[in-house]
């Protein structure tokens, strides 16, 4: 037998009219569920037999695309987190929208290999990332990178930052290059990525100074200089200041003026988690809460959040790029550049971040900021807060209701209370309530 000559196995559908039409059907349907998903609850439990099924063996043979599709409807499709519904209030995580959608199959469609090429998506990533720059005020010369999600973007902005203050070359002695104890200040409300990431850089968990918080839950300045200090008379070496735009618990927002002045006073590297606060920088109205964000040496933010596009979608910017190349780059033989063809562009991604191989994130970014423009953008930010005040207002005037911190952004903490009872019998009193609700109301 010549395999040259006999029919060749393939992927591809083999009717293509039939799988035409099906994707239609596929297409519609997602339109359909997009648009009615206010009539549906925001979640619903599954059904035991739902949950079993998935008990399956792995298939030897297959299906066909419809069955396999009419199986994702019948028990994947109805049971969601709920996260794209309008009553969907906990946590904060985005909706995505339909146009970036659309985005996300072309992008996939292509499936270009990001690491960079001499390609037009190569430079979409490029303008997109010159656009955060500008509207975050960034230098022309700062460099970023879309990643999956802000712990991403941090950890990559931690490691830039390591390689930046440590004082010697990390990259090639690793941690044993210095006897000074590498330290990473953040308060008490900073998020889990910065455990994680220093973990991960081998700093260990105790290089984490944990500081204090004010009652508007933001980092005690005073705190924090006091913590520098003594760290530095004791010999070890401060290398990163973390400041937060909208902290997951609260949405409280860090006096980062002061945090640029400490960490330029102390030769410190200024991190900015900015995952979603951030963006509050487009809104006029928003921009001052967030002063000082500008000075910072590298900003993490998601696009998936208050950008609201489809997960994943982050980006990590670092005002200095060449710190932030210096940080990454290597070289391969495999991955050599030439001065025309295809990797001519070279293979810039792969030196600003872990991964290689990046999929098309840039272009549902693109096509939002193009589509709606962030004048637009910004108007909706606007008016997620404002709801969020409006309803505020409304539980500072309830006798049933209690506000348990400042609302600065769009994330509100309450609670119904009960004359009476402790605060341990409140919290599982709350707790109860939460869950009739996510099982009776969504």
């Amino acid at each position: 037998m010549n395999p040259r000559t006999d029919a060749r196995v393939t992927l591809d559908p083999e009717d293509w009219d039939e799988f035409r039409s099906l994707a239609h059907q596929m297409l519609d349907d997602a339109l359909d569920y997009l648009q009615n998903v206010r009539s549906r609850p925001a979640w619903q439990p599954m059904p035991d037999s739902i949950r079993d099924s998935f008990a399956e063996p792995v298939p030897k043979v297959g299906i066909g695309a419809a069955a396999a599709y009419a199986d994702f409807k019948e028990r994947i499709l109805p049971y969601p987190n709920g996260n794209i519904h309008s009553r969907f209030w906990g946590w904060v995580q985005g909706t995505g929208t339909p146009l970036g959608v659309m985005a996300e199959m072309l992008g996939v469609t292509m499936n270009p290999h990001m690491a960079g090429f001499n390609q037009a998506p190569a430079l979409v990533e490029h303008q997109v990332i010159r656009w955060i720059a500008e509207l975050m005020g960034y230098p022309v010369t700062s460099s970023g990178l879309l990643v999956t999600g802000g712990t991403m973007a941090n950890i990559l902005a931690l490691n830039v930052a390591r390689h930046a203050k440590c004082g010697f070359d990390v990259r090639q002695k690793g941690l044993q290059g210095t006897d000074a104890k590498l330290l990473v200040y953040g308060s008490s409300e900073t998020h889990n990525w910065a455990s994680k990431g220093i973990e991960l850089l081998g700093l260990g968990r105790e290089a984490f100074r944990v500081v204090p918080v004010t009652p508007e839950y933001t980092i005690d300045v005073a705190s924090l200089r006091e913590t520098l200090q003594r760290d530095r008379e004791a010999g070890h070496l401060p290398i990163c200041i973390i400041g937060t735009a909208g902290t997951v618990n609260t949405g409280a927002i860090d006096d980062l003026q002061s945090l640029a002045e400490i960490a330029r006073e102390y030769n410190v590297w200024f991190r900015m988690d900015g995952a979603f606060g951030a963006w509050a920088r487009i809104s006029a109205k928003l921009k001052p809460l967030v002063a000082g964000m500008e000075k910072a040496d590298s900003i993490g933010l998601d696009l998936h959040k208050w950008i609201y596009l489809p997960f994943d979608c982050a980006c990590v910017l670092v005002r200095d790029g060449g710190l932030h190349g210096a940080a990454f780059a290597s070289t391969a033989s495999y991955l050599t550049q030439y001065e025309r063809g295809v990797i001519a562009g070279g293979l810039p991604f792969a030196n600003l971040g872990i991964d290689l191989t990046r999929n098309f994130k840039a272009l549902k970014v693109w096509m939002s900021f193009k589509a709606h423009g962030l004048d637009h953008i910004a108007k909706v930010i606007d008016q997620n807060v404002d709801d969020i005040r409006y309803l505020a207002e409304c539980i500072r005037q309830s006798d049933e209701l209690e506000l348990l911190a400042p609302v600065p952004l769009n994330i509100m903490c309450f609670r119904y209370v009960r004359p009476g009872l402790s605060d341990a019998a409140l919290n599982r009193l709350n707790t109860e309530v939460l869950l009739r609700i996510q099982h009776r109301f969504s």
